[in-house]
C-alpha cells in the first residue's frame, strides 16, 4: 500500500544536518584591506528532497512526534492526518494529543472515540464551538480516523477559565482551588522563550510590564499544562507513540511544549513544522514540510449575527452580514431561530452543527419565532439560500 502524500514535499534529512551545509563566505575580488559584510549562506541540495514515506521512516523510532499547524491552514491538517495514517499503517500503536480540546472534556472525547457518542453530541459536550471555534471540518478527518481505528485522543489544554483568570490576576492571584488545577512545576528559566513572547506582546498598543508578565504566565500555563497532560498520557499508554497536534508557536525551537514534556519524560522525539515563510534555521524543528496550499471547501452560511447572551428560546438574530440569505428571505433582527432544516436550535453550537455539511447555494428551511405587536408571537418558516 502506498502512503505517498500529494500535499507535501518533505525536507527529509534532519534540519540539524543543514548545519553541515552552512558556510560563511566573504565576497570575492575585494582589494587588500577592504572589508565587506559576511553572508551566512545555507545550501539546500534539492536532490535530497523526499516525500512523506521517507519522513515516516525517520519518525518510526520516536516515542513523541510533535506536528505543528497554523490553525486555519487545511494543508497542515492534511499532513497531520497523513503522518497519523502512515504510522498506523506501519503498525505503530498511537495515542493522539490535541491542543483543541480542554482537559475537563476528556470523557466526551473518550465516548466519541469508543463509538458511544455521535458527532453532534460530541461537539456539544466538548463545547467545541464556544472554546475553539476554528472550522471543525479542519480536524474532522483526524478525529474520524481515530474513531474508526480506536486510537485514544487526549484533550491537552487547560480549561480557558483558568488561563483567562491568569491573564487578569497572574498565577499569584489564583485561589487555592485554582492553583490545584495548574501544574505545580512551571519552568521560567528559558530566556529565549521569554524574549520571543515579550517581542510578540510589545506589538500590542498600551503594553505595560504587569500585562506582559500576565501574558507570559498565560503562555507558560498553556505550555506546561499541555506538557504535563502529555506526560500523563505517555505513562498511561507505555506501548504507544504519542502524536501531539498543536499550533506551531507551541512547538518551534522546542521552547513551548516539547522541552517541558521532555523535562518530565526523557524519550526520543521529533518536531515537524510547515516550512512556509520560515528561514532555514536548523534549531526551529527536526523536519520541515513544504505543502501546496489546499483550501477547505466553502460552507454555506446564513449571514446572521447572533446575540449569544440573550435568554429565551432559540438564538436571537441581532443583525446581518452584508450579503445575507437570511435577510433576503425575510428574516429580521429580533427574530429567534428555532430550527434549521431538521435541527432544533437551542444554542450557537446547534447552528454550527446544522450547517456543518451545508454548501453555498443550498436552500434550507429556517423556522423563527417573531414577536407580535399584538397577540401571541408568530412562528414563521423561510426558505434561505445559503451564501
Amino acid at each position: 500500500m502506498s502512503h505517498k502524500h500529494p500535499f507535501a514535499f518533505v525536507l527529509a534529512a534532519s534540519l540539524c544536518a543543514l548545519s553541515t551545509l552552512a558556510c560563511s563566505t566573504a565576497l570575492s575580488g575585494q582589494s587588500k584591506g577592504a572589508e565587506f559584510p559576511e553572508t551566512s549562506t545555507r545550501v539546500l541540495d534539492l536532490a535530497q528532497l523526499s516525500g512523506m514515506d521517507r519522513l515516516l521512516d525517520r519518525l518510526a523510532d520516536r516515542r513523541v512526534i510533535f506536528v505543528g499547524e497554523s490553525h486555519d491552514r487545511y494543508e497542515d491538517h492534511l499532513n497531520q492526518l497523513a503522518i497519523i495514517q502512515g504510522l498506523h499503517a506501519r503498525g505503530k500503536p498511537l495515542v493522539i494529543g490535541m491542543e483543541f480540546f480542554q482537559q475537563p472534556f476528556q470523557p466526551a472525547l473518550d465516548d466519541y472515540i469508543a463509538g458511544t457518542l455521535d458527532e453532534a453530541e460530541f461537539l456539544r459536550r466538548t463545547q467545541y464551538f464556544d472554546r475553539w471555534r476554528y472550522d471543525y471540518r479542519l480536524y474532522r478527518p483526524i478525529l474520524r480516523f481515530a474513531r474508526e481505528q480506536r486510537i485514544p485522543v487526549i484533550a491537552l489544554n487547560l480549561e480557558s477559565e483558568l488561563t483567562r483568570r491568569v491573564g487578569g490576576v497572574g498565577i499569584a492571584g489564583l485561589n487555592a482551588d485554582e492553583r490545584a488545577r495548574i501544574p505545580a512545576d512551571i519552568d521560567r528559566s528559558d530566556a529565549a522563550y521569554r524574549a520571543r513572547l515579550e517581542e510578540a506582546f510589545k506589538q500590542h498598543p498600551g503594553a505595560d510590564q504587569r500585562s506582559i508578565e500576565h501574558f507570559i504566565e498565560v503562555q507558560l500555563l498553556w505550555d506546561e499544562g499541555m506538557a504535563e497532560r502529555a506526560a500523563r498520557a505517555l505513562a498511561a499508554h507505555p506501548d504507544r507513540t504519542l502524536v501531539v497536534l498543536a499550533g506551531s508557536g507551541h512547538l518551534e525551537y522546542g521552547q513551548g511544549i516539547p522541552k517541558r514534556l521532555l523535562r518530565r519524560v526523557d524519550v526520543p522525539s521529533a518536531i515537524v513544522l510547515n516550512g512556509a515563510d520560515r528561514d532555514l534555521d536548523p534549531a526551529v524543528a527536526d523536519f520541515l514540510l513544504f505543502p501546496k496550499q489546499v483550501d477547505l471547501p466553502a460552507a454555506g452560511l446564513l449571514g446572521v449575527m447572533l446575540d449569544q447572551t440573550a435568554a429565551g428560546e432559540g438564538m436571537l438574530v441581532q443583525g446581518f452580514a452584508e450579503k445575507s440569505g437570511a435577510k433576503a428571505a425575510g428574516i429580521v433582527a429580533g427574530d429567534r431561530i428555532l430550527r434549521i432544516g431538521a435541527q432544533p436550535i437551542a444554542s450557537y453550537a446547534d447552528i454550527r452543527i446544522a450547517l456543518l455539511d451545508s454548501q453555498p447555494g443550498q436552500t434550507l428551511p429556517v423556522e423563527v419565532q417573531r414577536k407580535s405587536l399584538a397577540g401571541a408571537d408568530e412562528r414563521l418558516t423561510f426558505l434561505v439560500e445559503l451564501h
